[in-house]
């Protein structure tokens, strides 16, 4: 169980806003597991230091874009190319197994139980239909698997979000 762990995503102080909320209702549902929050740059200091007393683990991660305007664009959401950073999340490898969770999710009861699903478990996405929905997925950090991610994003121009 301390090998396993939530990890979310913040990449400015408004999605860390958000972060916050997804530890604290975690917390207030009882997890048993380690909470992770990765964040870029663009999170201030003031608000890091707040992170910091909510998750066990604060992680700097380099932002990485999707480079796929053109299907961003169509959805109107061209902003949503940075979510390609969450990948960085297969690089946690002191977690034997990983619960990804977006910003904007809140738990109202306890999910430990997601731990006992394979890796990889995600939902289909409805309006990617060739992608999973990665706003939740079980997964088991990789730096090989991000690897592939990285050159397979490059390669097809993928979305993330």
């Amino acid at each position: 169980m301390s090998s396993e762990a939530f990890v979310t995503l913040a990449t400015n102080d408004g999605y860390a806003l958000g972060a916050l909320v997804v530890a604290q209702s975690l917390r207030k549902v009882g997890t048993q597991r380690k909470l992770v929050v990765m964040i870029s740059k663009h999170v201030s200091n003031l608000i890091k230091q707040t992170l910091e007393t909510s998750f066990d683990e604060v992680v700097l991660v380099e932002e990485l874009d999707s480079q796929d305007s053109e299907n961003l664009n169509l959805l109107r959401r061209p902003e949503l190319g940075i979510t390609f950073t969450k990948v960085n999340c297969w690089l946690l490898e002191k977690y034997s197994k990983c619960v990804f969770l977006d910003a904007d999710i809140l738990v109202l009861r306890n999910i430990d139980d997601l731990f006992e699903r394979e890796e990889f478990s995600a939902a289909p996405d409805a309006g990617w239909p060739d992608c999973f929905n990665s706003g939740l997925f079980v997964y088991r950090p990789s730096k090989e698997t991000f690897r592939k991610l990285v050159q397979f994003a490059s390669q097809q121009h993928a979305s993330f979000d």
